[in-house]
């Protein structure tokens, strides 16, 4: 039957070594992921026919990726919507429709509501269509096999897996989408932000010596939790507020640090091997899964080490940085969304005095360029599939999340390979007033992570 799956995804873990994982993820070869497109191939798609978009997902961040969609050169039409909740269907349509008139069409009989919608708002789509998958992540491995079996193009919002099985899962899923010539982008979007592609080129051409340390944080104000409202059933509740529910976003540390700890791995050219690290809830109160705080210690193959933390409370020093320290200095890969220029420096300091470059160009949208990206390639028929990257960004994130919830080291290996699955059975979800992967106790708190307890892997 159709959805059904093992967890693995057709791909053993144990048969997936760290050395498969690490496979071309040296400095040449995360330089080249963002190298010119290839030589394109003729006859598949002439320019003057629109793309097709079908958007499943309908919150903010789907409705951003489809106006991204919309505002890419030649023409893009968007033909099919799918989300479980009827508000955040028409909720989005209505700005969509607005914004780019002539370039919506989405009638009602293709407006989708429900488990299956994804299913049918793909189905939509002929071979050049783009279906954009901005779901909360736990049903991202689901929804991309179905596209790559139905032979369409993909765009899939970050965090892409909430478990090892997941992630292979999507692995494998990319592996098909590759020999079928599909195109499947990631939305990892500081990949395609020129900034940060000349920071890391300038690093990697060895402008602050040999990396000798990286450092992430993000770090703001609590996340809210939207209270449950009488006669809506425990599973809406769950994936309206899916931030806050380890099963559906695979956590705080994942799914909001995975940019952050890509775009730090982008610049050593390699993924950590091991991890170590400790999280909790110090201040947070709210009946959800959150911890409100992690710190996460990973180590490189080369022993170098990067330092990942997370934290939402509210009086606490707010940061949102990405740093890397050599032998011959630093450099300030990102910092805040507000001033986010790149700045290398000849010394660990800092400091205006020691600055040596600073990115001096215009201040790109990434969000649009990826997009931009994209649908060149599939009006140019050349391969551009990110699947891999994203995946092993996402199990990076993921590895990061084992270690701080059960407070053991993990290595890579064994992360890779763990067969434990954060939502079991969620192809057989049909309703939803079916029961959730996880349930409150009888005071209305549902289970956390116990650092010492909690199973890693």
């Amino acid at each position: 039957m159709e959805g059904q799956h093992s967890t693995t995804g057709g791909t053993s873990g144990a048969g997936r070594s760290r050395r498969e994982f690490l496979k071309a993820s040296g400095g040449a070869a995360a330089a080249g992921l963002l190298g010119p497109l290839a030589v394109p191939r003729p006859g598949y798609t002439a320019e003057d026919n629109a793309i097709q978009v079908a958007l499943v997902g309908c919150g903010g961040r789907g409705t951003g990726a489809a106006m991204n969609a919309l505002s890419t050169r030649g023409p893009v039409r968007l033909v099919a919507m799918a989300d479980i909740f009827p508000h955040r269907l028409e909720g989005s349509l209505k700005p969509l429709s607005e914004r780019f008139a002539g370039k919506v069409d989405v009638p009602p009989e293709r407006r989708f509501l429900g488990f299956d919608a994804f299913r049918k708002a793909t189905d939509c789509l002929d071979r050049t269509g783009i279906v954009i998958l901005a779901t909360p992540p736990a049903f991202r491995p689901i929804q991309l096999e179905h596209a790559v079996r139905k032979g369409v193009h993909v765009f899939m919002e970050k965090s892409f897996a909430v478990d090892a099985p997941g992630v292979r899962r999507v692995l494998a899923a990319g592996e098909e989408a590759r020999r079928k010539g599909l195109v499947v982008a990631g939305g990892l979007m500081w990949r395609h932000d020129p900034a940060r592609e000349e920071v890391i080129r300038r690093i990697h051409d060895g402008a602050i010596g040999d990396l000798t340390l990286l450092r992430t944080y993000r770090m703001h104000g609590a996340v809210g939790l939207s209270p449950k409202k009488p006669g809506t059933s425990e599973l809406a509740h769950q994936i309206a507020n899916y931030s806050n529910f380890t099963w559906c976003n695979a956590s705080f540390f994942v799914d909001w640090l995975i940019h952050n700890i890509d775009v730090c791995c982008w610049a050593k050219g390699a993924w950590p091997v091991a991890a170590q690290g400790h999280g909790g809830r110090a201040a947070r109160t709210v009946p959800d899964q959150m911890l409100d705080h992690y710190a996460v210690e990973y180590t490189f193959e080369d022993g170098t080490k990067l330092l990942a933390q997370g934290r939402h409370i509210d009086g606490c020093w707010d940061v949102f940085s990405d740093f890397a320290h050599g032998t011959k200095g630093s450099a300030v890969l990102m910092e805040s969304l507000a001033a986010a220029r790149p700045r290398i420096y000849g010394s660990h300091r800092q400091r205006p005095e020691d600055e040596t470059w600073r990115w001096a160009g215009p201040d790109a949208d990434p969000y649009q360029v990826e997009w931009d990206r994209l649908t060149d390639a599939i009006r140019r028929d050349v391969p551009w599939n990110e699947t891999e990257r994203c995946a092993k960004a996402c199990m990076t994130a993921i590895l990061g999340r084992m270690a701080a919830e059960s407070g053991r080291w993990v290595s890579l290996d064994e992360a890779f390979a763990s067969e434990l699955e954060l939502a079991p059975g969620l192809e057989r979800i049909a309703s939803l007033d079916d029961k959730p992967p996880v349930e409150p106790d009888a005071s209305g708190r549902y289970p956390i992570p116990v650092p010492g307890r909690t199973r890693a892997v």
